[in-house]
């Protein structure tokens, strides 16, 4: 598993000097050259840590989903779903500098660090608290996602540092996701630290852009309910 989140974090960190995001709306702008590498790479690193999670907590997560009376989508629909969800979420979140990101089934809802934490700390903006607001509402609404929560950090500071503080930030999204109503059963927290850097950390606004929690929406399939695949 540790390869396979390295390779994919290193590919990611090549393409972060093809990438700028609008630090306004946090669209990114991508080169021609990157375009075709760069969809879905932060996308992937998450989905393939769910997929490499160990047979026991694969269990435990599909119990947990289950208990708490989530069901899948009907395969033929899955599409439909996440299409209608990636729509609700662009309405919710226009001009709030979410950028909203699509890679097949799999949606990523990307907030950079000037609308979430600041240097060094794993506490949520006050502003910020509205947008997320907006986002459990539509998380709520389409229940039969599993949430990846996945911290991010700027370079400042040693690796090892980085990753509890990603993983904190990450902590304090999910916790609050789930004061507003959210199932615990379906969210997942990951940490990834400094190693997936999309913009460049010798500028103020390219730190901020790395200070981010990327939410990630993989849709619950028969399949996530039954192998050992989540």
């Amino acid at each position: 598993m540790k390869k396979t989140l390295i390779a994919t974090a290193v590919s990611f960190s090549l393409l972060a000097g093809c990438t700028t995001f609008d630090p306004y709306t946090g669209e990114a702008k991508t080169t021609n050259t990157a375009k075709g590498a760069g969809i879905g790479a932060g996308i992937a690193a998450v989905v393939s840590y769910l997929k490499n999670k160990n047979a026991s907590a694969s269990v435990r997560k599909r119990r947990m989903l289950k208990a708490a009376g989530i069901g899948a989508i009907a395969g033929g629909g899955i599409g439909y779903y996440m299409d209608t969800q990636e729509a609700k979420l662009r309405k919710q979140l226009r001009e709030s500098g979410v950028s909203v990101k699509r890679d097949g089934d799999n949606i990523s809802l990307i907030m950079p660090g000037n609308i979430t934490f600041q240097t060094g700390k794993a506490d949520i903006n006050n502003d910020f608290y509205r947008v997320l607001d907006s986002v459990a509402l539509v998380l709520e609404e389409y229940n039969q996602t599993i949430i990846a929560v996945a911290g991010h950090t700027d370079s400042v500071g040693s690796a090892s540092y980085n990753k509890k503080l990603s993983e904190q930030r990450a902590a304090a999204v999910a916790d609050y996701l789930k004061s507003k109503g959210i199932k615990a059963a379906r969210i997942e927290v990951i940490g990834f630290g400094e190693s997936m850097p999309i913009a460049d950390n010798n500028t103020v606004k390219g730190r901020a852009q790395n200070r981010r929690v990327e939410l990630t929406l993989v849709p619950i399939t028969e399949e996530t309910l039954t192998d050992d695949t989540l």
